[in-house]
C-alpha cells in the first residue's frame, strides 16, 4: 500500500515542514546566548519530524514506516515542550506560541491519522 507517490506528497510531511519554517523564524530571534542551547535543540527536534516521516516512507515496510511516524510524534512532543520553555523564558511571544502549538497539534493529528490508516489497511489485507 502506497498512500502517496512520494513522501513530499504526504500532508503530514508538508505540515511538519511548515512547522520547521515557523520554528526557524521565531528561534532566529532568541538571544545569541541560546544559539547552542535552546535554539539548537528546538531546531533539531523540529527538523526531526519531517525527516523521520520522509525516512520512514522511504523504508520498505509498513512496520518500519509506523515506527518512524512514532519517532516523529516523539520529536513533536519535544518541539512542543521547547516552545513552552521558550515562552516561559520570555523568548517567545504568546501569539507565536499559540500559532506554533496549533501547527504542531495539527501535524500530530495528521501523523496519528496516517498511522491509523496504515493500521486499518494492514488489518484489511
Amino acid at each position: 500500500m502506497r498512500i502517496a507517490k512520494k513522501y513530499s506528497d504526504l500532508i503530514a510531511w508538508q505540515r511538519a515542514m511548515d512547522l520547521v519554517a515557523g520554528i526557524y523564524v521565531v528561534s532566529g530571534k532568541f538571544p545569541k546566548s541560546e544559539i547552542y542551547g535552546l535554539t539548537s535543540q528546538l531546531r533539531r527536534a523540529a527538523v526531526s519530524v519531517p525527516s523521520n516521516i520522509a525516512e520512514g516512507y522511504g523504508r520498505s515496510g509498513r512496520r518500519e514506516f509506523a515506527h518512524a511516524l512514532s519517532i516523529a510524534l516523539g520529536s513533536l512532543a519535544e518541539v512542543e515542550t521547547q516552545i513552552l520553555i521558550a515562552e516561559r523564558l520570555g523568548y517567545l511571544a504568546v501569539d507565536s506560541r499559540v500559532t506554533l502549538m496549533e501547527l504542531s497539534t495539527q501535524t500530530g493529528r495528521i501523523i496519528v491519522g496516517l498511522m491509523n490508516s496504515m493500521e486499518h489497511h494492514a488489518k484489511a489485507s
